[in-house]
């Protein structure tokens, strides 16, 4: 038998790896294998990527029900009746979860992330406005959000009323709602862990300020709450929190399930307090995948894999096992969290308080230092750490501040071993600073190019 050749030495490893147009020739699957592994090795390590929401570990048989799953259409309810019967079974759980009048007939879906749960959110309150009888363009309120919101402004001729930080309010403020309202607005969008900062808005307060509004002048608008992280961690963390359908005002809530929900990328979750807050006329009925079904979504054909693992997940950890995997993953985010503020040059934002955010710590640069976050963010990716630092949003960009994520996977260990290399770069930055005060520099400064919070994957 003679000696099979050497991968390295096979001719499809003998050039480039096709770049432009479609490829003539073809490899065989090891070589066509080892060509785009090689090439995701230039990619970072997910795990310490602190700048992502997304869920970046999964265990063993979760990774075996998304293999088992990877020819499951979700869409096509008829072929896979069970895979749709896992999907109910969850949506009511998130229902129950959020304290629907009757999780039972709740209408719930899930999604591809909650960057299209918010979206279907924001079409039911615009339907739900249209049928009774509004007219012209109508907007919504928010404060700082998420770049799917703006989105949805555009792509659905929706006008943002996005109110602008003022002194050190990093949040919207339920004092601020009012005077963005009007007859045309169709909802207000409280943000349950914010972006930016990972902060929590006040849900409760500003459906106080909407009640106080339609008293005194009719106007009855309705709440969407954004829960894409915190939606998974308040609830365990935090259950005497009211931010979801406890108050009546709330009409819908989206969250991501990839995210502080431990499924895997591709899953969110939207759900509405009852039957009347989500338009019939959003439903479509579709009887060409073998028999007749009614779908709610932007996408039509998705995997089913997201959601089935995302109902092992509720049922292998329940109410007492997200609790326990949460909290310590808020354990370990205020540890971190102290240790920052022990290193000397940083005033905390987000210290990692389940009452107040989600499981992230977010932090600016005190005054005197002779170089910026950005040069900081920079030189931490020189040891694989990718910690987001930008400007804060409308009225406030002259703020840069940093935020690390914290998520399910990350431990005591790993946060020690961050604190080093940010002390070790914080030492190299003292000597060699990459940005020159003004006065070094005669009045002029050059900042490094700001890095943005993830966003991608919703």
């Amino acid at each position: 038998m003679p000696d099979l050749p050497d991968l390295f030495a096979m001719p499809g490893l003998s050039r480039g790896a096709p770049k432009q147009g479609f490829p003539i020739k073809e490899m065989s699957p090891p070589v066509a294998y080892q060509v785009v592994h090689d090439e995701l090795l230039l990619d970072g390590v997910s795990r310490i990527n602190l700048a992502t929401f997304c869920t970046t570990w999964i265990d063993d048989h979760a990774r075996r029900l998304m293999a088992e799953s990877l020819d499951k259409n979700i869409v096509d309810k008829d072929e896979y009746p069970q895979t749709a019967e896992l999907e109910r079974r969850a949506a009511r759980m998130v229902a129950d979860l959020w304290h629907a009048p009757n999780p039972a007939t709740a209408p719930g879906t899930s999604t591809i992330g909650s960057s299209e749960a918010a979206m279907l959110g924001g079409l039911a309150a615009k339907f739900r406005w249209r049928h009774n009888g509004g007219t012209g363009t109508p907007n919504f309120v928010c404060g700082p959000v998420q770049v799917c919101w703006e989105k949805f402004a555009r792509y659905f001729d929706v006008e943002i009323r996005q109110i602008p930080l003022r002194g050190d309010r990093l949040t919207m403020h339920p004092d601020d709602v009012a005077a963005h309202c009007d007859e045309r607005t169709i909802m207000v969008v409280p943000t349950f862990g914010q972006t930016f900062t990972g902060l929590f808005e006040d849900v409760a307060g500003i459906s106080k300020a909407l009640d106080q509004l339609q008293h005194s002048s009719g106007l009855d608008i309705p709440i969407h709450v954004d829960a894409a992280s915190g939606g998974f961690l308040a609830p365990f963390t935090a259950p005497e929190l009211v931010w979801d359908f406890r108050l009546p005002r709330v009409k819908s809530i989206n969250a991501s399930g990839h995210k502080t929900g431990l499924a895997p990328l591709g899953c969110g979750w939207a759900i509405w307090r009852e039957a009347a807050d989500l338009p019939a006329s959003l439903i479509f009925d579709v009887d060409y995948l073998g028999g007749s079904m009614a779908t709610f979504n932007l996408n039509f054909s998705r995997p089913g894999g997201q959601a089935i693992t995302q109902y092992y997940d509720f049922i292998r950890l329940g109410r007492t096992g997200y609790r326990r995997v949460q909290s310590e993953i808020y354990r370990v985010a205020q540890y971190l969290a102290r240790r920052l503020a022990d290193l000397g040059p940083f005033e905390l934002i987000n210290d990692g308080n389940p009452h107040r955010g989600i499981t992230a710590v977010s932090w600016r640069l005190r005054e005197g230092q002779r170089y910026n976050l950005y040069d900081l963010s920079d030189r931490l990716r020189t040891r694989g750490w990718l910690i987001a630092a930008y400007p804060l949003p409308a009225d406030r960009e002259d703020e840069t501040i940093m935020r690390a994520v914290i998520r399910h996977g990350f431990t005591v260990d790993m946060a020690d071993l961050l604190l080093a290399d940010i002390g070790r770069c914080l030492g190299q930055l003292d000597k060699h600073a990459l940005t020159l005060t003004k006065a070094e520099a005669g009045g002029f400064t050059h900042d490094a190019t700001p890095a943005v919070p993830d966003s991608k994957m919703r």
